[in-house]
């Protein structure tokens, strides 16, 4: 009232009116207290409405997209749930809305990561589908995707799926475009920004995990057998179905949606698959895939499928997407290829047992071990990277085959670990700064210092484990038993601490390195238990694990970085904690004090020794 009295009364002056001394009166007296003549209460930031049309909230990510759809009956199959087909369609879908609000342009996608369908929906319940863009690299990036249901009659939500979706930016004439970097702000958007460097290289070594595994597997196709049940021939299976890729089916860039060409193919996958078992099947899963090539308006896509194998509860269907267009003597483009999983469920919703299949010989035979070995690679990358921190074992058997899952999992634990926000300063002592964070089953430390080294000349020198003991009292040895690659051995630790057995402790250690995917990031030395069938546990020592524990060097300028050491401590490694945290404290400072010196020391060796290489 007060602001609108004072408006008039600047009106009245312009006008040369006479301001009665009353109303002159009542505005002095009504604006005593002001910091200023015409100061004004800023106004109240407005609730939040519920409902449709509430306020989003400030802290929400830029790049996120939220979509829920009902499920009509237009979108199900025979038994009232939800396609499949079209799940993949709208998660693909806001995967790339999500994509282009980052990129600011055209964005198509590149490949997708495995997706677990935990259970269908129905008809009249709500998927709830949310992405945002986890990190940004060059010209593509990830997008993480999680999708629920919502029971809109008991109120229930569960979980569906949670997948990962590369896009690409693409600027006129299809030109790459550069991205800018992204920003996490949240404890759990930190966390997935520094994984999907991890996730991305997982990607990049794949189709290596598997030729790796099928050298070591024996060349003769070896068929299951089982009581009872006769062999189907997987020719018996074989779809092959053409679409016409019209309007409708395209985005606005006019390329075909790449959940579209997905639904298409779990169509003719789910045909296959119900030749083999005369059954309805179940989609159960989707192998990591990677489009390599657009197709566009106007063309014909045709699909191919059929059985590659069958287990005793599920079975594996190969799909194939060629395009082509007006003209058939024009070669046919390549688009995807992709790996889905079925069960059939009995009326109990078990798994049914299937029929076994005979593969035809050549490429047949080929797909039938192919078919084997990924689903070993499958059973490994679903227990070791899709496992919680808490479900997965502190000593994983290492092979071959899960050797890239392993080191993925080593060092997206050491990740986690460094982006949680609840670290407490438990001692600060000269350089020397140490931090507690504690959970509902673990007590973890970190330790960290500056220290006037280079970031890539501490990252060299305490990533080599058999030189542990120069600085670290708790080691007696450390011996290289098996160089897995450039970034990932496996040492024999002999530690100097006894057990409660009076004997010394060993451990079987993975260490996997990282250096910076960009810049800002840190180097990353991971450490965890894995066991070796050459290297047993025996009687003359105590066999340790640990969970997680490791490194990060930050840069600070070209001859200094921040060191950073992390130890997530196991459940029986507490009991000592609770009983010896003034003396646990005092030792890790000692420790990390001699790792300084250690450092600085053979700083210059280390740099004779670079230049002479």
């Amino acid at each position: 009232a007060i602001l609108l009295l004072c408006r008039c009364l600047l009106k009245m002056v312009k006008g040369n009116i006479v301001v009665p001394e009353e109303i002159l009166s009542f505005c002095c007296n009504g604006l005593q207290g002001s910091t200023s003549p015409l100061h004004v209460q800023e106004p109240r930031e407005r609730e939040e409405v519920p409902g449709a049309m509430a306020s989003p909230l400030p802290t929400r990510n830029p790049t996120e997209v939220q979509m829920s759809q009902l499920v009509l009956p237009c979108h199900t199959n025979h038994r009232g749930e939800l396609s499949t087909g079209q799940l993949l369609k709208w998660i693909d879908t806001a995967a790339c809305l999500s994509a282009e609000r980052h990129a600011g342009c055209p964005c198509v996608t590149a490949s997708m990561d495995d997706i677990y369908f935990e259970h269908t929906i129905s008809v009249g319940q709500v998927v709830n589908i949310k992405a945002k863009v986890n990190r940004a690299f060059n010209s593509s990036m990830e997008v993480g995707i999680q999708v629920s249901y919502e029971d809109l009659c008991s109120g229930k939500h569960r979980s569906i799926c949670k997948a990962y979706a590369t896009f690409v930016a693409q600027g006129p004439s299809s030109s790459k475009v550069k991205l800018k970097p992204l920003t996490p702000q949240t404890e759990e958007e930190k966390t997935e920004h520094s994984i999907a460097a991890e996730r991305r290289r997982m990607r990049l070594v794949h189709k290596d995990t598997l030729k790796d595994l099928l050298i070591r597997s024996p060349r003769e196709t070896e068929l299951e057998t089982r009581d009872g049940s006769v062999a189907v021939p997987a020719e018996k299976t074989r779809v092959e179905s053409v679409e016409l890729v019209l309007p409708p089916h395209a985005n606005h860039q006019g390329n075909t949606f790449g959940g579209q060409i997905m639904a298409w193919m779990e169509n003719v996958a789910t045909i296959a698959a119900s030749r083999l078992c005369h059954a309805h099947p179940t989609l159960r899963a989707i192998e990591m895939f990677h489009f390599r090539g657009p197709s566009q308006v106007g063309d014909r896509l045709v699909l191919k499928a059929i059985v590659n194998n069958a287990f005793k509860n599920s079975m594996e269907v190969g799909v194939c997407a060629e395009a082509y267009g007006q003209e058939m003597s024009i070669s046919r483009r390549h688009i995807n290829s992709a790996f889905m999983t079925f069960e059939v469920l009995d009326q109990e919703g078990r798994p049914r047992t299937l029929p076994m299949v005979a593969p035809e010989p050549g490429d047949g035979e080929r797909r039938y071990r192919e078919a084997s070995a990924r689903k070993k690679i499958r059973l490994d990358r679903k227990y070791v990277v899709s496992c919680k921190q808490t479900e997965v074992p502190l000593s994983v058997p290492w092979d071959q085959s899960n050797k890239v899952y392993l080191s993925y999992n080593n060092v997206s634990a050491l990740k986690t670990l460094v982006a949680k926000a609840n670290w407490a300063l438990a001692r600060e002592k000269e350089k020397v700064r140490m931090y507690t964070l504690e959970e509902d089953k673990f007590l973890s430390f970190r330790i960290e210092m500056s220290v006037r080294i280079a970031a890539s000349q501490a990252f060299s020198l305490l990533s080599d484990l058999r030189r542990r003991h120069e600085w670290d009292s708790h080691y007696a040895s450390a011996k290289l038993v098996q160089q897995v690659d450039d970034d990932d051995m496996i040492y024999h630790v002999v530690s100097q601490t006894l057990s409660h057995e009076n004997k010394p402790q060993d451990f079987i250690i993975l260490a996997s390195r990282r250096k910076p995917c960009s810049k800002g990031d840190p180097y990353v030395v991971a450490f965890r238990s894995v066991t070796l069938p050459t290297h047993p546990a025996s009687a003359g020592f105590t066999r340790g694990e640990t969970l997680c524990s490791g490194f990060c060097i930050w840069t600070e300028s070209d001859e200094a970085s921040k060191v950073a050491y992390y130890n997530q401590a196991t459940p029986g490694y507490l009991n000592y904690v609770t009983t010896n945290v003034a003396g646990l404290s005092s030792n890790f400072c000692a420790t990390f004090e001699a790792c300084e010196k250690f450092l600085l020391k053979n700083k210059e060796d280390l740099i004779v020794q670079l230049q002479d290489l």
